[in-house]
């Protein structure tokens, strides 16, 4: 048998992690100081997997030759500053499952838009007939896919803080959509060393490589022209004309220039609600791109775009009822991510927003809230900030900590046309378990409120 590997957290990046290292014939330990979920605690035990829960056992986990650590471990804990003292590496889970990787890499990362754009290129992938699978900060983990059924590509969602601990990582392809301010808790508040991890995802490029980023984005731009990058550069914009890349002209169709290809698509004329809005662009740009660096055809890729669904919580058509559209966009737990979802609609708004403030600067978007937003209701526990920079901008401003008021509220004050938008732009846990549980609750009163109207 191999050495022994500590894997550190029992989440779906961690047991994939154990699956895969006991496979390949290492010993085992897994270490979560919180509580196991009975279905990953199964899943150890089914394996034969040693594991412990509510504590670390520091002098075991520093007998290990390598520790693989689940993302939302901080890099400033205890634990990690002592196997990082003892000299013992610390690895992610992407970086660890790369190792026995046989198949192409895909890895999607930024800010915002990261899980649709993830989405998306796995469905046109997989639409085209490549031999694909999503993976990695969404759907299981990257180890577990690995192990359990290898594919020809692979289409990860990376986050930053899976990047920060990768050593010979090399997507294929590298998608870079974005980089506005948030988990700088992490990055002892500082957008340099954030950024810098984003960027971590072309460490490993060579000339085969592929980088497809969102020019527009001054922080992107700028490390771009200054980082050495050896392979291929594919920019998107969607302001000005590129000549390898993807761009929107004049006329606001899409235009893709790759490998002296020139395609077009009139992006109005989707027939898909999960598309919408100028982020939308960005990310459609980003899938097309690469499923044709993937080797697609333009007509196959297009022909897919029509049956493509979002995952909930992103901008997720409900229900439309007396002529007004409820969304949710539950996952919009930035400033950013409300900006991109408030762009997406050219109807009056009512919008649902609050919870846990992080640090948003609000008067970045009055200008877009002015005239647009119809009415604002704040779901939270302490709404003041957002009561007090909202207050002279919108005039129609509704308190609740329930969500069911919230949506009766929204009701009351909508007119045909209308569109309710739950995009909170604030954490969720001074009311809800997460986001997920949110929107969830927010989907069941709309479809609460649209069987009591039939």
């Amino acid at each position: 048998m191999k050495g022994l590997i500590t894997i550190l957290g029992a989440g779906e990046s961690g047991t994939g992690a154990a699956l895969l290292a006991k496979a390949k014939g290492y010993g085992v330990f897994v270490s979560d100081f919180g509580t196991i979920s009975d279905h990953y605690k199964g899943v150890l035990i089914e394996n034969s997997i040693d594991f412990e829960e509510g504590k670390h056992s520091l002098e075991k986990i520093l007998s290990s030759e390598e520790v693989v650590k689940s993302p939302g471990i901080s890099d400033s804990l205890p634990i990690i500053k002592s196997i990082e003292e003892k000299g013992i590496p610390v690895i992610d889970e992407i970086e660890f499952a790369f190792r026995y990787c046989d198949g192409k890499i895909v890895a999607i990362t930024g800010t915002n838009g990261k899980t649709t754009t993830t989405l998306l290129t796995n469905h046109i992938m997989k639409s085209c007939g490549l031999d694909v699978v999503y993976a990695g900060n969404i759907g299981n983990s990257f180890a577990k896919e690995i192990l359990n059924d290898p594919k020809e590509w692979y289409v990860l969602e990376v986050s930053s803080f899976q990047l920060d601990h990768i050593d010979q990582f090399k997507p294929d392809i590298s998608v870079l959509l974005n980089i506005t301010p948030d988990h700088l808790d992490r990055y002892e508040g500082s957008m340099e060393l954030y950024s810098s991890a984003k960027f971590r995802i072309i460490k490993n490029a060579d000339e085969s490589s592929v980088f497809i980023h969102f020019n527009d984005d001054q922080i992107v731009a700028d490390r771009y022209s200054s980082s050495p990058f050896k392979g291929s550069g594919l920019p998107i914009s969607l302001s000005k004309k590129v000549s390898q890349g993807a761009y929107v002209n004049a006329s606001g169709e899409l235009v893709f220039n790759i490998e002296g290809n020139t395609h077009t698509l009139n992006y109005d004329n989707l027939n898909n609600k999960f598309l919408r809005g100028e982020h939308n662009k960005i990310n459609l740009m980003a899938a097309l791109l690469t499923t044709l660096k993937a080797g697609a055809s333009w007509s196959n890729a297009i022909n897919s775009l029509e049956s493509f669904k979002n995952a909930s919580h992103r901008l997720e058509f409900i229900a439309e009822i007396n002529g007004v559209e409820y969304i949710n966009d539950s996952k919009a737990t930035n400033l950013d991510s409300f900006s991109y979802a408030l762009s997406s609609f050219n109807r009056p708004i009512i919008w649902i927003a609050g919870g846990i403030d992080k640090g948003n600067d609000y008067s970045k978007v009055y200008a877009d809230v002015v005239g647009k937003v119809k009415g604002l209701i704040l779901l939270g526990k302490d709404n003041e900030k957002l009561r007090s920079s909202f207050g002279n901008v919108v005039s129609n401003i509704i308190e609740t900590e329930k969500i069911e008021e919230a949506v009766a509220f929204a009701q009351s004050i909508g007119e045909p046309g209308d569109v309710v938008l739950l995009s909170p732009a604030c954490a969720s846990f001074d009311l809800f378990k997460n986001y997920e549980d949110r929107g969830e609750r927010f989907k069941r009163s709309v479809l609460e409120l649209e069987n009591s109207v039939l």
